[in-house]
């Protein structure tokens, strides 16, 4: 026997917006969306009737928030919120959001929110791995303190034996079971950069490169005082990466 398609239920103020998610929800064989509103009003009226397994749920509706839906208590389901501003990402992981995703919503990231609310206890392993746009945020599950983290804040990322340390613009480096390979093909459309066996660098934080010892090139990131390593080899790679990076951009602006 196959499993029961997944419940799901979309709740945004905007109908092109809930459109958009319903055809990428729909595409799944193993969603069926139950309903759409565009208020909270009719949204608890929905999720009393229809039970749905996960609400799609947008942060600001007109005149009210997608908080004030979850204080109703209309029922249990799993959240995943999907909006076009990251600022209340805390929040949203302070009221156990299952996901937090940014708008326009991409299809792979949906995807993983979508085996989340299948099996919400699965550990790392058992949900693929999403890639990332640079605009993304990363959930840090961590015991003492979760966050959402910005990839565009990763300054570069260490590995550190079978854990990498995220290193960002501010704070301490966050540790994550993760290997840094898994790292660099998740950030493959980001400016990232292998500068080392044991390092990716965003590129957006390069500030210079300074020649070192023997074939080796010291790589000095913003916000960080002691240099990275780095070899002749990856230096030219890396310098053509900025250049590619900055020529794509400036096509695109």
């Amino acid at each position: 026997m196959t499993a029961k398609p997944l419940r799901a239920l979309i709740v945004d103020d905007e109908r092109l917006a809930r459109l958009a998610l319903r055809t990428l929800l729909t595409s799944d064989p193993d969603v069926v969306v139950v309903g759409e509103a565009s208020g909270v009003d009719d949204a608890e009226v929905l999720i009393r009737r229809e039970r749905p397994q996960v609400v799609f749920l947008d942060i600001q509706l007109r005149g009210e928030s997608g908080f004030d839906l979850l204080a109703r208590n209309a029922g249990q389901f799993h959240i995943v919120f999907v909006t076009a501003f990251d600022a209340y990402a805390v929040r949203a992981f302070e009221v156990h959001a299952l996901d937090y995703l940014l708008k326009p919503v991409d299809p792979v990231r949906l995807a993983t929110a979508l085996a989340r609310a299948r099996n919400p206890t699965a550990g790392p392993a058992e949900v693929k791995a999403p890639a990332y746009r640079y605009d993304d945020l990363f959930f840090h599950d961590d015991a003492r303190s979760p966050r959402f983290v910005r990839i565009r804040d990763i300054a570069f990322i260490r590995a550190a034996g079978n854990y990498t340390e995220l290193h960002l613009a501010g704070g301490p480096p966050l540790l994550v079971l993760r290997a840094l390979s898994l790292w660099e093909t998740q950030l493959a459309g980001a400016p990232f950069v292998r500068v080392h066996r044991s390092l990716l660098v965003n590129l957006d934080f390069v500030e210079r490169i300074e020649r070192g010892e023997g074939y080796t090139y010291d790589l000095f990131v913003r916000g960080h005082a002691e240099p990275l390593p780095m070899s002749r080899r990856r230096a030219t790679e890396l310098k053509g990466r900025r250049e590619a990076f900055r020529g794509g951009r400036e096509a695109g602006g």
